[in-house]
Formats: C-alpha cells, structure tokens, sequence
C-alpha cells in the first residue's frame, strides 16, 4: 500500500504541524498579537512557513482515503467500476508517492542564511586582461539574471581595468530569498575562448573567481571601531585616473582579521562608509559561517555545498557555446543565453541536486 510507506513518526509529526498551523490562524486573529508588532510579525511567518507543509499534508490525506474507497471498488463485482477502480488506483498510488516525497523536501532543516540578501564579490584570476574582460561579463550575467528575478542590484565598489574589463566588482543584490538560490556561485569559474587579441586563433584559458556573502546585520557582527583602520582617498576610474578630487573614497582594514574593504560608488564619504562597513560584516559573517562549515566537512562531505573558493565549479567553452557545471556533471549548450542572465536552469538544478543531497543524509 502507498499509504504504508509513510513513516508512523513522521505522520505525528505532521499533524502536530498541522494543530500548531490552526493556533497560529487563531493567533493572528486575537488583538493582543495583533497589537504586538513583533509578536505579530513572528506569528505570521511562521504560519507562512508551515502553509505549503498542512496544505501538502491535507493533499496527501485525501488523496489516502480517496485510494482506500477506490480499492473497496475494485471487489464491487462490477468489472466495467473495478477497470474504472484499477486507473483510479494505479493514479492515486503515484500520486501519494509524489506527494511523500514533497513533504520530505518541505520538512528538511532550512539553510537559516536562505531568505538573505548577498554581497556579489567577483575577481579577476588567471588571464590578464581576457579575465578582467570576463569578469565584467559575469557581473553583466548576474545582474541580469537578477533583474529577471525581480531583484535589486547595486555596486558598490569596482576597480576598471585598462581593457575595458574589471579586475574586481563588489555588489548588494537585495530580494526574495537571494542567498538561497545564488549561494552555489561560490567558486572558480572557468573560460575558454579567443581572445579578440590573439591573431594566431588559439583557445586561450582564464578564470574568475566569484564570492557570495550572506548579508550580516548589525546585531550578529559587532565591529569596535577600535578594531579598524579607516583611510580615505580619492576614488579612480581605468587605470588608476583620477575622477573625483575630493577624499570621498573609503578603506577599512579590520585589524584582528587584516581583511580590507574599500567603497568608492558613492560621492559621499558617509555613505561610503556605510557601504563598506555593510560589505566588511558581510565578510565576517561569511568566515564565522565557513569555520563552521569546515568543521561539519570533517564528519560529512558535501557535493554541492563545499564552499570552497578554490575550487573550479564551472567552464564556459565559447567554441563550442557549452557551459559545464563539474560538481553536478551538468552541460548545456546554450552559453549565449546564459551569459545574457538566462541562469535559472542551471541554478534550479544546483538546488534539486543540493535537495536530493540532504534527503539522502536524512535517511
């Protein structure tokens, strides 16, 4: 029987998550909470959290006694209602399998950084101005597929290259749920094509190395300003020329740390700061959370959610117009469409397989 398959502990655990939707349907209506602004705010998203689970859960118990009235048909003696019974069956057994499966993905542990902004890092590697060039070609791709997503992006710091690339590119790209689907960027990412440059026609490699930073508030990273450098400059274009006279530009070295961030997108100084400050917690943050992670590698490895920096993740071949994504085998070959932001299949992609990961660790 389909219905068999589902676990006795995790059915309990569904219908305590069911009661515990009705009193927070209750709990929104009641003045008290509803006059609480934080309580009412804490209410509120956890019901939206638990909303897909009890509609799932519902789906799937109707769907269990709807198979149990069709299999009492199927011995109604009547062979043209047992036929009708048999596909009803044979429908509602796939169907529940489904839905099982569903309810293990919508029950396993959340990434807490999931629903966070992200700081953008993206740094020319190996390559020379082909790498710049192709960094500049990166952020246009992630800015892009932000926009398509609906999601704000801004820079906020970008060293130019004499070529007419970046060698490095910081942004805030701020959404629904950001990190969650952009946190598998992180990594080395790796072209192959013929530079405009090179006369003899040859395929020449760089690389590209992107970060992506959960955004920290101020609560979960406290910097002593005792703890900083903070240095002013005037803020440059190509080259290194100069385009602003005034000592707008902003760079914060963190002492314990020696990690240095600089902000010159804005004209002014204060808001400079703010921004680099944002990007600096973001980075803090962001090692906390590797250190942790570094330690729960040690006990499980990880396919997808390495976060290793170093690690090549993914070619773009211009030849033969074919992206290669290594940790998950994937290849496809439309890269001009994915280098105009069209990005969502292979990011969709990443998360099921990131999905099917944790479900297997589950079991």
């Amino acid at each position: 029987m389909a219905t068999a398959t589902m676990d006795a502990k995790l059915l309990e655990k569904l219908e305590g998550l069911e009661k515990r939707f009705e009193e927070l349907n209750e709990s929104m209506a009641d003045p008290e909470v509803v006059a609480d602004r934080e309580k009412y705010k804490e209410v509120t998203k956890t019901y939206t959290e638990l909303k897909p689970i009890v509609e799932n859960y519902r789906e799937f118990r109707a769907a269990t006694e709807e198979l149990e009235g069709s299999r009492e048909l199927l011995n109604s003696g009547d062979p043209e209602m047992a036929e009708m019974a048999g596909e009803e069956v044979t429908r509602l057994e796939g169907r529940l399998e489904e839905l099982e499966q569903e309810l293990k993905v919508l029950l396993l542990p959340t990434d807490p950084n999931d629903a966070r902004n992200v700081v953008l890092e993206i740094r020319a590697g190996t390559g020379g101005d082909e790498a710049t060039l192709f960094a500049a070609e990166m952020f246009r791709m992630y800015s892009r597929f932000a926009e398509s997503t609906g999601w704000k992006v801004e820079t906020m710091d970008v060293s130019e290259s004499a070529a007419g690339g970046v060698k490095e590119v910081v942004a805030m790209i701020e959404g629904d749920r950001v990190f969650s689907r952009l946190k598998f960027e992180s990594g080395v990412h790796r072209v192959q094509r013929v530079p405009e440059t090179e006369a003899q026609g040859r395929v020449h490699t760089s690389a590209v190395t992107v970060a992506v930073l959960p955004e920290a508030d101020d609560v979960e990273v406290e910097i002593d300003e005792k703890d900083i450098r903070l240095d002013t400059f005037c803020s440059s274009g190509p080259g290194g020329q100069s385009v602003n006279t005034t000592q707008s530009a902003v760079r914060i070295t963190h002492l314990p740390t020696g990690l240095v961030v600089q902000c010159q997108d804005e004209k002014s100084w204060h808001k400079n700061k703010a921004q680099a400050m944002k990007v600096l917690r973001s980075r803090l943050y962001d090692k906390m959370v590797q250190e942790q992670h570094d330690e729960i590698a040690k006990e499980r490895s990880s396919l997808i959610g390495s976060g290793d920096r170093s690690e090549k993740i993914r070619t773009y071949n211009f030849p033969q117009n074919r992206v290669t994504d290594h940790r998950i085998k994937l290849t496809v070959h439309n890269l001009t469409q994915v280098m105009e932001g069209e990005l969502g299949n292979i990011v969709e992609a990443l998360v099921s397989q990131d999905r099917a990961d944790r479900l297997r660790a589950e079991m």
